[in-house]
């Protein structure tokens, strides 16, 4: 079975696990001085937050599916690349106090895509940082132009 995953960066660790435990009303399962995390049942998902760090800014950091096997992540995987998209292996990737295995790909507008098996825990957030991936099929040139739908 598999668990959505999504992963934000925030300001304030404190202020941030305040509000979201209220929204799930859940504490968090894990919870360290730079990062917190729900596995919630309903609705499924794996929530993580962790301070600001190598360059974010505070917000939607990625997304992703985890797996509970590697043969799910195979699967995932597998469907990824006949969608065209280019991809990223990480093999016992060390990163939020876990190691995975890992598929990074992303969408067509370029938000970051997880997919992941995780296998152990380590005790600290870990030295393996996620791989920034273009999109594969980039068809539009770049531009200067402001997007008047959302930039006025």
């Amino acid at each position: 079975m598999k668990r959505l995953h999504v992963s934000v960066a925030v300001e304030d660790l404190d202020a941030s696990i305040r509000f979201y435990a209220t929204l799930f009303n859940a504490e968090p399962n894990v919870r360290k001085t730079d990062y917190a995390k729900w596995m919630l049942e309903d609705p499924r998902l794996n929530f993580a937050i962790a301070t600001l760090g190598c360059g974010k800014q505070a917000g939607v950091d990625h997304v992703g599916i985890q797996t509970d096997s590697a043969e799910e992540l195979e699967e995932i995987s597998k469907r990824l690349q006949a969608a065209g998209a280019a991809s990223v292996q990480q093999t016992e990737a060390k990163c939020c106090y876990a190691v995975s295995d890992k598929t990074w790909v992303a969408d067509p507008s370029g938000l970051q895509w997880e997919t992941f098996y995780t296998y152990g825990d380590i005790t600290t957030y870990g030295a393996d940082s996620a791989p920034i991936v273009i999109p594969a099929a980039e068809e539009k040139p770049a531009t200067e132009e402001k997007n008047e739908r959302c930039c006025g």
